[in-house]
């Protein structure tokens, strides 16, 4: 069983009517690094949030292959990195057999109706998220939260999402309160930035 089926049944439905707010961050963590730790920890505190899970992809559609890590390396590597935290680390595409984000969230959100999720990801990712497959049922089924990566804030805010479901953009000072909206909903968070990549660690830079 994984650390998130544990952590969400050892947290079972609220009898107060408070619905458990978690953040979704999807990705290859090849390797987890300080930059995933550090947006994490920004969306935990800004839109209050009771934990963030990493769902760690065996294999992104959009990746080559050539240079991905076993899946139980990036595992251990996130693991390493979150350990003590109330950031939770699973392989759960694995497990249930989903490949693509849009799929993943509909499955979660049918097994735990008790929570209110919140997908987050990098600004870069805002970019190119309409070559996903059904993307925009990622922001039909969970409120969207954007947070800000150097170098990339100014496309993501002209990109092809950014448009598609610009009258769905709540303020950022209303960010508490992305967990219960109904979606589509998101929001663009200016977080202080960091420049850890994943890439730049493989590389050694």
């Amino acid at each position: 069983m994984t650390e998130i089926w544990v952590s969400a049944l050892r947290n079972p439905p609220p009898t107060s009517g408070r619905h458990r707010r978690i953040g979704i961050l999807g990705g290859s963590f090849n390797p987890a690094h300080t930059g995933h730790l550090h947006i994490s920890r920004q969306a935990l505190d800004r839109l209050r949030l009771d934990e963030v899970w990493w769902l760690v992809s065996p294999q992104n559609p959009l990746k080559h292959t050539d240079g991905m890590a076993p899946l139980e390396d990036r595992l251990n590597s996130a693991r390493a990195l979150t350990h003590g935290s109330n950031i939770r680390v699973s392989d759960l595409e694995r497990e249930i057999g989903t490949q693509y984000t849009a799929d993943t969230l509909k499955v979660l959100k049918g097994r735990f109706p008790w929570c209110r999720f919140v997908w987050i990801m990098g600004a870069d990712n805002l970019i190119e998220i309409n070559r996903w497959k059904n993307w925009t049922a990622v922001f039909e089924t969970v409120p969207v939260a954007v947070l800000a990566r150097p170098a990339y804030s100014f496309k993501a805010l002209v990109s092809t999402a950014a448009k598609r479901f610009q009258r769905y953009r709540i303020k950022e000072t209303r960010a508490i309160a992305l967990a219960e909206s109904k979606p589509p909903a998101w929001v663009f968070l200016h977080i202080p930035l960091s420049s850890a990549s994943a890439t730049r660690i493989r590389g050694g830079r």
